[in-house]
Order: structure tokens, then sequence, then C-alpha cells
């Protein structure tokens, strides 16, 4: 038996172009100038309190980076319900889920910097809701890349980190990955460059979602 765990944005979803919004008026409104989204790449992956903070070239969370924190969480439902800021599927994924779901010898679980709602949210959109047996978000353990959003899972899903492989587009989950003794593996369609996430740790990428198929030898049957 083994445990897949997925990051969500960049991996599963393509939400850039909504974090990226509801970031840039976040700080528009706190009278910083408009990041640019290159910025908002760097950060994708974290939490967001340490997220914002970084992107303002803090060393730590202040009070700002704190309301800025409940600002972007405040204005996030509205930006999403706007049109073209939806969290598409990248192409392959659907497949690749419903591939894995039906193979006995996995436990699938999601790790990521979302907020628990984040998470729900991205499930009830794309029929995941029973997708992922365990699963750690932002509200739950420390950022990436402390690895304790995958010590959790492996814990709950009674499957050593020897076992368990995290799938994701940021050098935060690789270097998470890593940090736990589990397998790192990027994914090449992400917000993170193939060289930065090698760098990382990675011990894998994959170019496309059905890479991950063959990477763990699962047959059509």
């Amino acid at each position: 038996m083994r445990l897949v765990l997925f990051d969500c944005d960049g991996t599963l979803v393509d939400s850039v172009g909504l974090i990226h919004e509801v970031m840039a008026r976040t700080f528009v409104d706190f009278g910083h100038a408009r990041p640019d989204v290159t910025e908002t790449k760097a950060i994708i992956g974290l939490t967001l309190d340490i997220a914002i903070a970084r992107m303002q070239g803090k060393p730590h969370v202040d009070d700002e980076a704190l309301a800025m924190t409940a600002h972007y969480k405040a204005i996030y439902g509205g930006v999403r319900a706007e049109a073209g800021f939806q969290e598409p599927l990248f192409p392959g994924i659907a497949d690749l889920m419903a591939r894995l779901e039906r193979d006995e010898n996995l436990i699938l679980g999601a790790v990521t910097g979302k907020s628990r709602r984040g998470l729900d949210l991205i499930r009830a959109s794309h029929g995941f809701e029973k997708t992922f047996v365990v699963s750690r978000t932002a509200d739950d353990c420390p950022s990436k890349p402390h690895p304790g959003m995958v010590t959790e899972c492996c814990s709950e899903a009674g499957i050593d980190a020897a076992q368990t492989i995290v799938v994701g587009d940021a050098i935060y989950d690789m270097q998470m990955a890593k940090a736990a003794g589990a397998k790192a593996v990027g994914v090449a369609w992400g917000y993170a460059s193939v060289p930065e996430l090698v760098e990382a740790g990675a011990d894998h990428i994959l170019r496309t979602p059905a890479d991950l198929l063959d990477w763990l030898e699962i047959s059509d049957a």
C-alpha cells in the first residue's frame, strides 16, 4: 500500500489567476503597489500570512501581514465568483485522479497551503469529495516546507513516509517531502521551473499527468 499526496494550486488546478488577483487587490487596498504575477507565483504553496510577508520582503509575519491575510480571505469568495477567476483542472488531471482512485493499492491525499475552506471548494467544484482519504491544509499544520502536513497524513493513513509520494509544483513541496522522508515528485506544468524543482530535491519530474501512472506502474486494468 502506498500513499500519494497531492499539492493543489499549480498541481491539480490552475489557480494563479485567481490567487494573483486577490493578492493584487489586497496589496492595493492596503496602499501598496500592485505586485507582478511573478511575485505571486513565487509564494504559491506557502501559508498565506507567510506568503504576504515574504512578498513585502519582511523576515517575519507582522500585524500588517496578518491584517492583509484577513482581508485576502474576506474578498476571496467575491473575486472567485467573478467571470474568469475560476480554478480549472490542468489538462489530464481528471483522468489521472479517476485512474488512481481505482487502484486498491493506493491511498490518495491532499497537502495544500490553501485553507480548509479553499480545499473544500476545489473538492466540490471538481467532484473530489471522496477522492482524498486524508488531507492537511494551512489551517491544520505549519507552512510548507515544514514536514508536518506529510507526517500527519502518513500517521492518519497508517502508511510509512518511505511508502509515500508527494506530488507538487513548488520547491516547498519538494523540500517538505524530503524533510518528511517521502519521495518528491515535481510537475512540469506548474509555477516553478523544472531546474528549481530538481535543485529543491525532486526525485522525479512529471511532464504530463499521465506520466505518474507510468512511474507508479499502474495499468489500465
